[in-house]
């Protein structure tokens, strides 16, 4: 082998074990909006229940889902657009659909009575829907999911989340929080 063909030949040998590796990392830091999204007020989606008082008017009051389309079907007033607004945005909504024609000056409020499940999946003991609980973490998750599998790798996991519409996935550490409608998957070790 002459030694340019050696060189060649070393030089192709060294881009695909690089070009490999890259590939087998899978590594994607968390982007930036990840962290913001947790200080940011919680905006309703298609699983959360929410308790919906409307003062003095019992008829009105009570508990409702926010179906798959992201609507919560409301008395009088129809269907009302929940997905993506936070609960002064709903109540403010819910109010001024009320003020149409059937109530006067309507005082609505809005609590969460219970939020969208989270999911994990990966090196847990087991995996699967669970239900989310104000102010989680990645560690009290895998805890509620039945700890680590004997091959988790323990340290980090891959969070997959949708925020203002756009879905992302990055790396986390176990004592970051989660929110409802996350989906975790906690990564096999490799040795």
């Amino acid at each position: 082998m002459t030694p340019a063909k050696s060189k060649a030949s070393l030089l192709l040998a060294a881009a695909m074990t690089s070009v490999m590796l890259a590939g087998c990392s899978g590594y994607h830091p968390a982007p930036k909006a990840f962290h913001e999204a947790v200080m940011q007020p919680y905006r309703v989606d298609a699983g959360d229940r929410l308790r919906i008082t409307v003062f003095e008017q019992t008829g009105l009051t009570g508990t409702y889902a926010i179906d798959q389309a992201g609507y919560i079907a409301f008395p009088l007033i129809g269907a009302v657009a929940a997905r993506g607004r936070t609960l002064q945005e709903l109540e403010g909504s819910i109010a001024a659909s009320l003020r149409q024609g059937y109530l006067r000056d309507p005082d609505v409020s809005i609590e969460i009575d219970r939020y969208r499940s989270f999911f994990i999946m990966g090196e847990v003991g087991q995996a699967g829907q669970y239900s989310y609980v104000a102010g989680m973490t990645v560690q009290k998750a895998i805890a509620i999911a039945g700890g680590y599998s004997p091959r988790a790798h323990q340290r980090d996991v891959d969070i997959t989340r949708t925020i203002n519409g756009e879905i992302l996935t990055g790396r986390v550490r176990i004592t970051d929080p989660i929110l409802a409608g996350d989906t975790i998957y906690v990564r096999e070790r490799l040795f």
